[in-house]
Order: C-alpha cells, then structure tokens, then sequence
C-alpha cells in the first residue's frame, strides 16, 4: 500500500494529476523538461510504466554538451533513480532498457549514463543504490553493441558477484575460527535468524553498526529468547590487529576470522564496502543482502512481534 501511495505521489509530481493540458515543468534544473502523464492513466501502475517508458522523451541524447552539464543531466538522472525505485521490479527493469536504448544514440552519451547508472546503483557510497536495478544495467550492457569489449569483460565480472547470495537464494557457506581455535561453519550455526556482519578493525562505520547492533531491544530480545544470533566476521589477515580488536566485540557473538583466507580470495561474499551485513534464516537462505542495520531491525522487529 506504501509503494501506491509513493507512485501515486510521484506520478502527481512528474504530471499534473487531473490536468490534460501539456504544460511543460521541470525538475530542480530549469532546463530539463518534464514529461506530463496524460489524464487518463488514473491507475498508479499505468501511470508509472508511463513515466518509465516517456521521461527522458524532451532530452536529446545526440547533445554531448549536456554531459558536462551536471546541473541538467545528473539531477534528471538522480531524480529518475529516485521515481523508479518506487516502481515495481519489471516496471522498473522496463525503464531501464529504455533509457540505455535511447542512450545509444551517441557513444559518448551511452558511456556517461553507463558512469551515472553506476555511480548511483552500484557505488557501495551511494544512498541510492540498488543491486537489483544494477545487475538489469549490467545484463542490457553487455548485449549492447556499444559497450566495449574491455568494459564488458569488467561487466561480465560485476555481473557475476553480484548474482552471489541473492535474497532467497542459499548463503554461501564458509568456515570460521574463533579466538580459542574452536571452528566453525556458516550452516552449523542454529538460529532462527543470523546476522552476518563482515567487519574490520579500525573501521568507524564497522564500530558504529557494533554499537547499532548491541543497542537494539529487539536484538536483544531475540537473542535472549534464542531466535537470533550474531555472527562477526573478520575477512582479512592482520591477526594482531583483530586481536586488539576482538574486546570491542559483545561477548555474545559468535566472533571469528577468516583463517583460510577463502572469503577474500575466492569472493565468496561481495565485501566492496566494509561494513557488510547479511540476514539469514534458520535454513541459510539469504533474506537481506549488504542491507543498513536499520533495515535489518525493521524486518526482524516485525517477526519479533509474531
């Protein structure tokens, strides 16, 4: 119902709702020409496939000018990531097709969006990024005539890790070492629900999502009623650095170390960006890939009150 309501507001935004008149509106960069979704759509999702089909329709792509015209380009582009992201999964994937059909109508045009698609979709740095819409970029990239060999070979790599411990796909299983020696593996642990967190000494965002962690009552309140469990994860090879690390680390985790260095080496995991977490289920199926925590405590607090 949310998501409805999201469409129904950006569609209200990108077109008049109610008005048939082709006024001509723009977004923050008064250049940039709104596409106005006619009256009649009244349904949210004919109104959205609209918008996704017909937003870059006023926007010449043979004009190399508007690359170096961030002020135009990229907020028209930040502003469409941020309406598709509302949209449903194949609405959405629609749109995309699109727009990198339309930007191959100049060579230079298409590898600015290919930047500008990868920066918002894939920089692990970007507010907005989604794996999902990516991996759709990814695979129309890679049958496009106009993506190099070079960069489709790059492609074809990203392509493949990203498709790595999808959400309900199997986590992939690795084994761990704990302080005392004792090991263990991913599908050994019995929970309900795992928190897989890849983590590293000296990281300041690592230390913020460990306070995030520790200080959530719904963490806890699972833990305590053995639903949940924590498994921390360090990935790299400075043991003497994660030994001084392992007393900021609560007690109650399962905190371990990669010994075999299999994670790295073998990208078992996509681990771009440090923090990393996972959401499991009691069956090691993956329900929340390189999720924020707070995502993560959304989902578990609802089926905490289950």
């Amino acid at each position: 119902m949310a998501k409805i309501f999201c469409l129904l507001a950006l569609c209200c935004l990108v077109g008049a709702c109610g008005s048939g008149n082709e006024k001509k509106q723009t977004t923050a960069s008064k250049n940039f020409q709104m596409i106005e979704v006619p009256s009649i759509l009244d349904n949210p999702d004919d109104r959205a496939a609209y918008i996704g089909k017909n937003y870059w329709r006023n926007f010449d792509f043979t004009d190399t000018s508007l690359i170096g015209k961030p002020e135009i380009t990229e907020q028209a582009f930040a502003d469409y990531v941020h309406i598709i992201e509302h949209m449903n999964a194949e609405t959405a994937a629609a749109s995309v097709k699109t727009t990198l059909s339309k930007a191959e109508a100049d060579t230079a045009m298409y590898a600015h969006f290919l930047d500008l698609f990868e920066k918002y979709l894939y920089d692990p740095n970007s507010p907005m990024r989604n794996e999902t819409l990516y991996i759709t970029v990814l695979r129309v990239a890679i049958g496009s005539p106009k993506t190099s060999e070079a960069e489709k070979t790059r492609m074809r790599y990203r392509l493949d890790l990203a498709q790595r411990n999808r959400p309900e796909m199997p986590a992939t299983d690795f084994a761990y070492t704990l302080a005392s020696g004792k090991t263990g593996t991913l599908y050994d642990i019995d929970a309900e629900y795992l928190i897989l967190f890849f983590n590293n000494p000296g990281c300041h965002a690592c230390q913020e999502t460990i306070d995030q962690i520790n200080g959530s009552e719904t963490v806890r309140k699972m833990i305590g009623d053995k639903r949940l469990k924590v498994l921390s994860v360090y990935p790299d090879e400075d043991m003497k650095a994660w030994k001084e690390y392992l007393p900021t680390l609560p007690t109650h985790w399962l905190n371990g170390y990669d010994a075999s260095q299999q994670i790295k080496n073998e990208e078992l995991y996509d681990l771009r960006a440090i923090p990393t977490l996972y959401l499991i289920d009691r069956k090691k199926f993956v329900i929340l890939k390189d999720a924020p925590f707070g995502e993560i405590e959304h989902y578990l607090t609802q089926k905490a009150e289950k």
